[in-house]
């Protein structure tokens, strides 16, 4: 029998997320959980045999196996407790939690509880960063020294809530440069972060302490020696929808992730060897519902916790070092 999923929260990436484990043939969508009855319809002609209800706790009493969460982030930890705490596997929406206490605080959860947890950090599992990782865990590399990250969104979120920190827990860091610090650190293996330096922005000036940041540049450095640097924003006029890449540099060689044209979608990877390029991996790649639908594969196979998702906390960890740093507090006010 396949396991029973509810979704929560079925704006358009939640119901990406459920279209591609229905696609998957790995789970049953049981049920929809949103406020908006336009995402809840448009949910449901995705999975019209889905119940829906009006909230996480009459989700739950469907005695579901997992349980998909895509609303905002400030939901995220409770919701996700609520559901570890009733036997339920999660899967969600980055970021966790608004900072390193809330996402602990989930993962122990988890542990307690013996449920699967992941986040969706969606990036891991495009063609391009599969290669790249694959030549730096094989020494192909050599040793990396150097990681130049970059996320600038042109345009910036549509919802109001992702401009209130303490409804979002902060700006463009922990909406676009988690993705990137994730790809870091799961390239290099979690390494130590012994030094972060950061300055934020907000409208061009330094963020103050209620503002959230649409512009960061900080510096990561880890127990070896690796710089780590990363730059991120909103509303960026970048010439181009988006500009996202992390390149790797060792000493037996480069490699670079790239999207091509501005897509917010098709990327590249390229390794280098002083001047000479080789193409790694290239679009179209459909790497988008593959986070979930590794979940969904193991939920079907194994509920029980696994302790990768103690990665979430080292990310979340050094996303609080960032803010810190920048000299903004992370919150978790409600």
């Amino acid at each position: 029998m396949r396991p029973r999923v509810g979704f929560l929260g079925t704006g358009w990436i939640g119901r990406h997320r459920m279209q591609a484990m229905i696609d998957g043939d790995y789970i049953e969508a049981a049920a929809i959980c949103d406020p908006s009855e336009k995402c809840r319809e448009e949910a449901a002609a995705v999975a019209p045999a889905a119940t829906i209800v009006e909230t996480l706790d009459a989700m739950l009493d469907l005695k579901l196996d997992g349980v998909v969460i895509a609303t905002p982030s400030a939901l995220h930890a409770k919701q996700a407790i609520r559901a570890l705490e009733r036997g339920v596997a999660v899967f969600c929406q980055k970021p966790l939690g608004r900072n390193a206490e809330e996402v602990r605080a989930v993962v122990d959860a988890a542990r307690r509880a013996n449920r699967l947890l992941a986040v969706d950090f969606s990036y891991r599992l495009t063609s391009a960063m599969q290669a790249i990782a694959a030549l730096a865990r094989d020494g192909e590399l050599g040793d990396i020294f150097s990681v130049d990250l970059v996320f600038h969104n042109a345009y910036g979120p549509d919802k109001d809530w992702f401009y209130d920190r303490a409804r979002s827990g902060g700006g463009c860091v922990i909406d676009l440069g988690v993705h990137l610090i994730d790809l870091a650190l799961w390239t290099l293996g979690f390494p130590k972060i012994t030094d972060v330096d950061a300055v934020l922005f907000s409208s061009g000036r330094p963020t103050g302490t209620r503002d959230v940041e649409d512009y960061a540049v900080a510096t990561l450095r880890t127990a070896a020696g690796t710089a780590i640097r990363l730059g991120c924003s909103w509303r960026l006029p970048a010439g181009r929808d988006a500009i996202i890449e992390a390149q790797f540099y060792g000493t037996g060689g480069g490699a670079a992730f790239r999207n091509v044209n501005g897509s917010f979608y098709d990327f590249l990877a390229e390794r280098y060897r002083g001047t000479e390029t080789e193409t790694l991996a290239v679009p179209p790649d459909q790497w988008g519902g593959r986070a979930a639908l590794a979940w969904a594969q193991r939920l079907a196979r194994d509920a029980r916790f696994d302790s990768t998702a103690n990665e979430i906390v080292q990310v979340a960890e050094v996303v609080d070092r960032l803010y810190r740093a920048g000299g903004v507090e992370p919150t978790s006010e409600s």
